[in-house]
This record gives C-alpha cells, structure tokens and sequence, in this order.
C-alpha cells in the first residue's frame, strides 16, 4: 500500500482535482452496483442501483456530501447538477441561420456602416449595462436596464421573468428602445455573444428590421470593437460595482465622453465625428430615412 501524497486541508471547495487528493481504493457508486452482481450473483437480497447509493450519500450530508466521502468519491465532485439544469443547453437560442458565418460579407470590411456589435458589462447584484457599438464609425450606445419591480422583494417565479434587468423580455424592449433611434439603414445587423439574454432574438429582428448573429462560443476576438469599448468604458464602470445605480441620464453622459474621445483607427477624428458624416451621407436627396 502506497500512501501517496501528503495532501492539504480539505477548505470545502468543489475543485479537489486542482491540489493533491488522498490516494484511494474508490469505485463509483455505479461500479459497486454492478461489483455486487458478481460477487454475490444467487443472493437478491444484495442489489442496489448506483442512483440509490448517490441519493443516500447526498441525502444524509443535505444535498451536499460531507469532507470525508468527499475524498472517497473518485470523481471528487462535492455537489450534484440536476438532470434537468444539465438538459439545458445555454446556446440553444442560436441555430444555423443565425451564426456568424451567416453575417453579410460587407460587415466585415467595416466600409459600410450600420453593423454593430452588442455585450453587456456585469455588476454586482445582478446589475448590468448593454453596450452597443457601430463597426465603422466605433460609435457607442448605452443600454439602460433597471431592475424590475419586484426585485430583492420576492422570489422570483420558477421559468418566469429575470428580475435582474437584463432577462429576455426586458433585454429586448431596450434594445429595441436603443436602436429604433438610429435611422433604419444604420441597424442593419447586431452581432453578440452567446448569452441568453438575447435568446428573444427573433422578436427583436421583426421589432427593429436589425438582423441578430452570434459569435462562435468563447471567441470574443470575434466581437473586436466591443470587446475594447467595454475595457474604455471600465473607467466608468468597475468590475465589482453595483451598475444599476446608473441613470439613463448617467450612461448617456459616459457615452458622449466615449464618443468624442479621438481614436488612432480614425485617424484621430472622433466616432461622433465620423458618425455624423454617415448621417449626413444618408440624408442627401433621394435617401429616405426614419428616426
């Protein structure tokens, strides 16, 4: 018998496998059930499925295994994810139609305007703020999302509205509130990442006429301008803080600051600067606009 290494202090973390763990003979509870079909094969009396000998260890420490059968398991794993949370895939508001090999070609040289790139900035309390920022010009929108009624004051209903601000129902309507400012041919696609909260996508596309892509998963270099635009606007907002603190009036202050600040990729103009020029451009005789 090997004792193995000298391990540290269990602290109660569920990542055991990024330390040293306790050498042991452990079998997962599937492999004891099926074990005993061989050790004891005439006797009935010895059998136990593998999902009785997890509801026991998980019943009797309150959902959550106690330190020393903590170690014991193979797997380390000190919590259990239900079934149902497994079964649900956060990306499954993205089809094919919407992924960002699908996005027109002319938004990608950014020598036409109306393509923007949207995110949000995280709080804490659940608090956030929706950054939109056009290709071309690096214009950028602020996205008021209060907390709904209701929030901190009751429990929020299984499956029903996010309270936090930033849920489907709400993302949606101020998203929409944002982007109908802009005339129509300056929101003809909105490209995000692969948060839920634009899982109401489809309404938004007939709501706006803004056509909505998705990044490929973990690829923020995808959404480039978005992704500097909200470490600028960290000054503002720190990691940490609660966000939803801010007025409409408080973000569209910041955005202004943000928008007439020069940027060496335009040659040191400004993007209001240059998002002027585009709306000069679209308001020449024979071009309609709206908004």
């Amino acid at each position: 018998i090997v004792t193995g290494p000298r391990t540290p202090a269990w602290k109660g973390l569920n990542k055991p496998h990024r330390q040293d763990r306790r050498w042991a003979t452990a079998w997962s509870p599937e492999q004891i059930s099926h074990r005993l079909h061989v050790d004891f094969p005439d006797d009935g009396s010895m059998r136990i499925s593998h999902e009785a000998i997890y509801q026991a260890l998980f019943i009797e420490g309150r959902g959550a295994l106690k330190r020393e059968l903590v170690t014991c398991l193979r797997t380390g794993r000190a919590l259990r994810t239900p079934r149902a949370r497994s079964q649900n895939k956060p990306q499954g508001h993205v089809t094919a139609d919407v992924v960002l090999s699908e996005r027109p070609a002319e938004a990608a040289d950014r020598a036409v305007p109306g393509h923007w790139e949207g995110d949000l900035i995280i709080g804490t309390g659940r608090s956030a703020i929706g950054t939109l920022v056009e290709r071309s010009s690096r214009s950028t929108l602020l996205v008021h999302l209060p907390r709904l009624e209701g929030w901190g004051e009751r429990t929020p209903a299984k499956k029903g509205p996010s309270l936090g601000g930033y849920g489907a129902i709400a993302m949606n309507a101020a998203l929409t509130t944002s982007m109908t400012q802009m005339p129509e041919q300056l929101r003809k696609t909105l490209t995000w990442d692969r948060g839920k909260e634009l899982s109401g996508h489809a309404q938004f596309a007939l709501d706006t006429g803004t056509k909505v892509f998705f990044a490929d998963p973990h690829s923020p270099w995808q959404r480039p301008t978005n992704e500097n635009t909200n470490g600028l606007l960290r000054q503002y907002f720190p990691k940490g803080t609660d966000l939803s603190r801010w007025s409409s009036t408080d973000l569209e202050a910041v955005a202004m600051a943000i928008n007439n600040r020069p940027r060496k990729i335009l040659g040191w103009r400004t993007p209001a600067e240059v998002f002027e020029e585009q709306l000069r451009s679209l308001q020449q005789p024979g071009v309609a606009t709206t908004g």
